[in-house]
């Protein structure tokens, strides 16, 4: 590894700017959605100094439980003394919880150094493409967490990938590890058609001679790509269990258990790799059990507190509804169920709607607070071809869940949010729900 060479993190422009400033600033570029290719994000990490390189990275890729593998392996390493970092999107509140040092969120001066160092190279890149293209929010936002990373003296870090992977902004970092959560057909209009297509553009972040380890559950197909890719690029191939065994999660949920087992084998194949070695299987164990009682991560299956009982989870296609049907049981039972459901446009309803449908005796469809989110109104006849019968519209999320709440009280019975992550988002927001867990005191230094 060598050190980057990103600017003074006191120099009079970095110190001036706020969070308010900065926040502002990540703001003025959501118009310019979404662009493909790595080339501005080279140039920028160039021009910052490639501080990427200044610490060793797991890449964590896939379609479900990216966030939740990223923060499992980050705090099973802090828990082996290292130095970590997190990186995950989107936010369900705050840009600030995409970056975490350490067990924490990054602070708000910390946020503000950052994306003031990221911008003004940024702007030099911006004045080297061509018309009407510039550097994409999601590319900013993703060089200011580097150079936070770089700043706080990170050792490893965990990086989840953001949309697909070979052209993701990410992808710009040298992993000796990559993690595949998941595959499912979500994003076809860019991934592709099929899970193997999917897997294709997943995969091909997969770094000569690193490790690739693979979640329990993945198809066939999935399973065949990823065995030519190890075989072509000279990887190791790994396989997680379903569970780890001995580990209490606090997170909930079958899904989170197959979550942790892929990110302790992340984990613990990242400190072979980074030379550190491995301590006793008691050390491992212990440090295994730590992670895993401190873990919650918000807005996956995510029980609140008080009457009647309410879930908000961030399901946002098939899958992720199958794998919330299989856990929901062991949260709210089998009473009857009301869903708050809302859903983005560039995402399958029907595929979510249809499963949840023979669960949920009534449901309330609104609108995550989105440009995208489509229309409660224009979700009705879905929701009756379905086999939804009992269908009301509430435009505002936050009156909508109030209207469940009520409902399951009379019953009694429970509700479940979801169908967006921007939908937990807003409500978590509303109702002061964002819970985080307070880490434990663990020594740093053990790949000094």
């Amino acid at each position: 590894m060598h050190a980057a060479r990103t600017a003074d993190a006191h120099s009079p422009r970095i110190v001036s700017w706020t969070e308010e400033r900065a926040l502002a600033h990540l703001r003025s570029l959501e118009l310019f959605g979404m662009r493909f290719g790595l080339q501005r994000m080279r140039a920028l990490m160039e021009l910052l100094g490639s501080p990427q390189r200044s610490f060793e990275s797991i890449h964590v890729v896939g379609t479900n439980g990216k966030s939740s593998t990223t923060q499992m392996a980050a705090a099973i390493l802090e828990r082996h003394g290292v130095r970590t970092g997190a990186y995950t999107s989107p936010h369900l509140v705050g840009y600030r919880e995409r970056i975490h040092i350490g067990a924490r969120e990054l602070s708000g001066e910390a946020f503000a150094r950052a994306i003031a160092r990221a911008a003004p190279a940024a702007e030099r890149v911006d004045r080297e493409l061509p018309a009407g293209e510039r550097v994409t929010q999601f590319e900013l936002l993703t060089a200011a967490a580097f150079c936070a990373m770089h700043e706080a003296g990170v050792q490893i870090a965990v990086i989840e990938a953001g949309l697909g992977g070979r052209y993701d902004a990410t992808s710009v970092i040298d992993a000796r590890v990559t993690a595949l959560t998941s595959i499912g057909l979500e994003h076809t209009r860019w991934l592709g058609e099929t899970q193997r297509e999917i897997a294709e553009e997943k995969l091909a972040v997969v770094g000569r001679g690193a490790t690739l380890a693979l979640a329990a559950r993945l198809a066939p197909e999935v399973l065949v790509v990823a065995e030519r890719v190890a075989r072509e690029r000279g990887a190791r191939l790994q396989h997680a269990s379903e569970r780890a065994p001995g580990a209490q999660l606090l997170a909930r949920g079958a899904f989170q258990e197959r979550n942790f087992a892929l990110a302790r084998l992340a984990a613990e194949t990242s400190l072979l790799q980074a030379g550190a070695g491995l301590p006793d299987a008691s050390a491992r164990e212990r440090a295994a059990r730590e992670a895993a009682a401190s873990v919650l991560v918000p807005g996956r299956l995510q029980l609140l507190d008080g009457d009647p009982p309410t879930v908000l989870d961030g399901a946002h296609n098939p899958a992720a509804v199958a794998a919330l049907l299989e856990s929901l049981p062991d949260v709210v039972g089998v009473q009857p169920l009301g869903l708050v459901f809302g859903v983005l446009d560039d995402k399958d309803a029907a595929g979510m709607l249809r499963p949840l449908a023979g669960r949920c005796q009534r449901v309330w469809l609104t609108a995550p607070a989105s440009e995208r989110a489509v229309a409660p109104a224009a979700l009705v006849p879905l929701a009756r071809e379905c086999g939804v019968l009992r269908v009301v519209c509430e435009q505002a999320p936050a009156r909508a869940l109030l209207a469940a709440q009520e409902w399951a009280r009379g019953q009694p019975g429970a509700v479940l949010a979801c169908g967006s992550l921007y939908l937990v988002g807003e409500l978590l927001e509303h109702i002061g729900a964002f819970d985080t867990v307070e880490p434990l005191n663990v020594p740093t230094g053990a790949l000094k």
